[in-house]
This record gives structure tokens, C-alpha cells and sequence, in this order.
């Protein structure tokens, strides 16, 4: 539902919750997450109410996706896999279009020639979503006995602007861009996702949920803040 207070645009979304929330997505649109039974005034009056922070945490974010970009497809051009960048090279007759060997990409120049460049950078998006699929399993393997929750199926692929969500039956989706960051911020995102089978919103119960795993992952929530525009080919 669209609404509006003051000069802010925003998104209202309804759950079962005590408090209402406000945050800005990875697209700039402003969600006000609250209580089923609150009055859309007393929304307004809530938005109204921090209008400042809105007004700051949407300038920071165009600031923050001044970084983002397509970086094109050039011998030497850099691209990250697991918080580190490697340089890509041509190379002639490989039997397969895109691999990671000896530090670095090395990308079939047939291919290029023959299918495209849209293919080359699927290429790279289905290499990050079969590394992610072993990553990601493996993960929720070690880390779901620490939350004490049973995910269930797992699946790499196009979330738009979400890093990860939990659907029905405990599925775990994930970014196929969320490969390209440090394996201590894909944790993080595990570990977050695993909470919201606790907690489905963010709540200072889930918070706390996820400090008893990752005492430290304001610092890995910020890295991804900051860094997260960057994070494409």
C-alpha cells in the first residue's frame, strides 16, 4: 500500500508485529513495516516523526550507489569472487566458456566471438550460482545448529535488490552477487536469514538472535552497506 507523510513516499506494509519500523530498501524505497491494527495517521505521524533520518539515509544512499556500474569486459578488468578481485583474461580454444584458474578469470575468446557478450556475463552469473549453491549449503550446514533451526532447499539466483530472503517450508535464497563479498559477510547473510526462521522481522529479538552467533556483524552489516552498489559485473 502507498502512502504518504509530508514529502515521503513510502511503502506501507502490514504484519503481526508490536512496534512499527521504518527502512530504506536497496532500490531507495522507503518500507514502513507495522502492526495490523495501527491507524494509517499514527504511520504518518510516525514518518513524519523521523522524516530527518529518512531525508539523510536516502541522500547516503544515493551517495552509497554512485558505485554502481558494469564493468566492462576488458583484458585485465577486475572482478571479485569471495572479497577478492581477479583479472580477467582471454583465452583461445577452452572447453568451457568461463573458469577461475591460477588467480584468474580466464574467459573463452570463441565464446565471446560466438555468443555475445550478454553471454559472457551469464556466464559469470552461472558461475557464481553453482560455487554458490556448494558455498551456501555448506554453510547452513555448520551454521544452522547455532541458530537451532532446519532450513530448507537451497537456491542461488536473481533476487533484485534483496541479498537473501527465507520463504515457505524454510527455503534459503540467496544472490547470486552476494559471491562477489568476503565469506565473513556471506555468513553474516546465512546467519540472517537463519534468524528470520525465529524472527521474521527485525526486531531487537532477532538482533539478538543473531549477536549470539556474530557478536561482531554490525561490522560485517556495514561492510555490505557500504560495499553492496559495487557488488555487479
Amino acid at each position: 500500500m502507498k502512502m504518504c507523510a509530508q514529502d515521503i513516499e513510502f511503502t506501507l506494509i502490514r504484519s503481526e508485529r508490536k512496534t512499527a519500523d521504518i527502512v530504506i530498501e536497496r532500490s531507495g524505497d522507503v518500507i514502513v513495516r507495522a502492526p495490523v491494527g495501527i491507524e494509517d495517521e499514527k504511520i504518518r505521524e510516525v514518518v513524519a516523526d523521523r522524516a530527518l533520518w529518512v531525508h539523510r539515509s536516502l541522500a547516503e544512499w544515493e551517495d552509497l550507489n554512485a558505485s554502481r556500474r558494469h564493468r566492462p569486459l576488458v583484458q585485465g578488468q577486475g572482478f571479485a569472487y569471495l572479497g577478492r578481485s581477479y583479472r580477467l583474461k582471454f583465452v583461445p580454444d577452452s572447453d568451457v566458456p568461463l573458469r577461475l584458474k591460477n588467480g584468474r578469470w580466464e574467459l573463452s575468446e570463441d565464446f565471446v566471438a560466438r555468443d555475445g557478450e550478454a553471454a559472457a556475463r551469464k556466464a559469470f552469473r552461472d558461475y557464481y550460482i553453482a560455487k554458490g549453491m556448494q558455498i551456501f549449503s555448506e554453510r547452513l550446514r555448520q551454521l544452522a545448529p547455532l541458530v537451532g533451526v532446519k532450513p530448507g532447499e537451497v537456491a542461488v539466483k536473481e533476487l533484485g535488490y534483496h541479498w537473501a530472503s527465507c520463504g515457505t517450508g524454510g527455503a534459503m535464497n540467496f544472490h547470486w552477487k552476494t559471491l562477489m563479498a568476503p565469506q565473513t559477510v556471506i555468513d553474516y547473510i546465512v546467519v540472517h536469514e537463519l534468524c528470520h526462521l525465529r524472527h521474521r522481522d527485525h526486531s531487537d529479538a532477532f538482533w539478538n538472535e543473531v549477536d549470539k552467533v556474530l557478536p561482531r556483524y554490525r561490522e560485517r552489516k556495514e561492510w555490505l552497506r557500504v560495499n553492496g552498489a559495487a557488488l555487479d559485473i
